[in-house]
C-alpha cells in the first residue's frame, strides 16, 4: 500500500509499505477513505514531537470501512462505515476510567506517532470497539473527518478548559483551524464576544464569517490595548492560545482578566515564560490538556442535527497520489488560503 513516510526532520515521502495486519484481539483493520493533516504533523516535520520517529506513517484522523476485525472486537465488522478518533482508549485503566483517554495506558494519542497513522490506504486501530465510531447515516462525510480530532480538540482544550460561559468575553489567538473549531464550538455557550486575533487577514474575514463578534490584526500591533479597550480595561474571560509560540501565550498573559483563565491548545516546541510577577494575584487559572474526545459522541449528534457546519472549515480536496502536493498546500497556509484539506482514497 502507499503510505507518507516521516524520514526525519523537515524531510517526507509517498513509499509503498505492507498492509497491516491484526496484532492483537481487540485491533481493526481500516481502509481509508479520507483523511487530513494536521497542525500538529507540521510539528512533527519540524522535529517538535520527539516521541515520533523516522520511519514512521504520519496521520491521526479519518474515516474508512472496516476490512478486517480481531476476535475480540463485538461492536464492529467488516464493511461497517467508522470515523477514526484521534486518541485510542482501552476502555479499562484508570485514566480512561476518569475520562483522560488521551493518557491511555497503552493508547493515548499514538496513531501517526509512535504506531503507524492514516495517511496510508490502511491502517491499524488498537481498542477498535472503543477508538472507532459508527458513521451515523447521512452525514457529510467531508465534514465527519473533523470529528477525528479538530472539533473535539478546540471544544475540549479551549471551551470547556476556558469554561466559556453564557455572557463571558473570549479571547482565541490563531485563527487557523483550530482556532476557528473553537469559534464553532465556543457558540454552544453565547459567549458575549468572541475576539479572533491573527497576522492573517483572510482568516480573520473567515472568522468573522464564522460567528467572531470581533476581529483584530496582530500585525498591526498594540492588540493588549485594543483589547483592553473592548472590555472597559479589564480584558477577557478565556484567553485561548491556539498556536503554540511563545509570543501568543504571552499576549493571553497579557490580555486575561482578573477571575480569568488562560487555555492552551498550541503545541509548544520551545519554552515559554510565565510572568507570576504579575499574574500571581489575579486569581487565574492556567489550563493545559490533550484532547480526549470525551465529547465526541455528543459532536457526532450535534453534526448529524446540522448544529454545527463542520464542512466550513474544508477548503481544498486531493486524491491520496496527490498528499505531497496536499501537505504543500496546507504547510503555506497564508499564500493558498487553506485551512483543512480532505485527502481521499485514489478509488472511491
Amino acid at each position: 500500500m502507499k503510505a507518507l513516510i516521516y524520514k526525519g526532520s523537515n524531510n517526507k515521502a509517498l513509499d509503498d509499505r505492507s498492509k497491516p495486519d491484526i496484532a492483537a484481539p481487540g485491533d481493526a483493520i481500516v481502509k481509508i477513505m479520507k483523511t487530513t493533516i494536521c497542525g500538529t504533523d507540521l510539528h512533527i516535520l519540524k522535529g517538535d514531537v520527539t516521541s515520533c520517529k523516522p520511519g514512521r506513517i504520519l496521520g491521526h484522523e479519518g474515516v474508512g470501512v472496516i476490512d478486517s476485525v480481531g476476535a475480540a472486537v463485538a461492536a464492529f465488522r467488516k464493511g461497517d462505515h467508522v470515523l477514526i478518533s484521534c486518541v485510542s482508549s482501552c476502555g479499562k485503566c484508570e485514566y480512561c476510567r476518569r475520562g483522560m483517554y488521551s493518557h491511555c495506558l497503552i493508547g493515548g494519542w499514538i496513531l501517526g506517532n509512535t504506531i503507524d497513522g492514516t495517511q496510508a490506504e490502511y491502517v491499524r486501530i488498537p481498542h477498535a470497539d472503543t477508538s472507532l465510531y459508527p458513521v451515523p447515516a447521512g452525514v457529510d462525510e467531508d465534514a465527519l473527518v473533523m470529528l477525528s480530532d479538530i472539533l473535539p480538540t478546540g471544544f475540549e482544550c479551549g471551551v470547556l478548559n476556558g469554561k466559556v460561559a453564557p455572557g463571558s468575553i473570549v479571547a482565541i489567538v490563531g485563527a487557523g483551524p483550530i482556532g476557528l473549531a473553537t469559534l464553532l464550538t465556543a457558540q454552544f455557550y453565547s459567549p458575549a464576544k468572541i475576539i479572533m486575533i491573527d497576522l492573517d487577514q483572510s482568516r480573520l474575514e473567515v472568522a468573522k464569517r464564522f460567528g467572531a463578534t470581533d476581529i483584530i490584526n496582530s500585525a498591526g500591533g498594540a492588540v493588549c490595548e485594543k483589547i483592553m479597550q473592548m472590555t472597559q480595561g479589564k480584558g477577557v474571560d478565556a484567553a485561548i492560545e491556539a498556536v503554540g509560540i511563545p509570543a501568543t501565550f504571552d499576549l493571553c498573559q497579557q490580555v486575561v482578566a482578573a477571575g480569568g483563565t488562560i487555555a492552551n491548545i498550541g503545541v509548544h516546541g520551545v519554552p515559554v515564560q510565565l510572568h507570576l510577577e504579575k499574574l500571581w494575584d489575579r486569581n487565574i487559572s492556567i489550563t493545559t490538556r490533550l484532547v480526549d474526545t470525551v465529547s465526541t459522541p455528543m459532536l457526532l449528534k450535534s453534526l448529524a442535527a446540522k448544529k454545527i457546519d463542520a464542512s466550513q472549515l474544508i477548503t481544498h480536496r486531493f486524491k491520496f497520489d496527490e498528499i505531497l502536493e496536499a501537505y504543500d498546500t496546507f504547510a503555506h497556509a497564508p499564500e493558498t488560503k487553506s485551512l483543512k484539506v480532505i485527502i481521499e482514497a485514489n478509488e472511491q
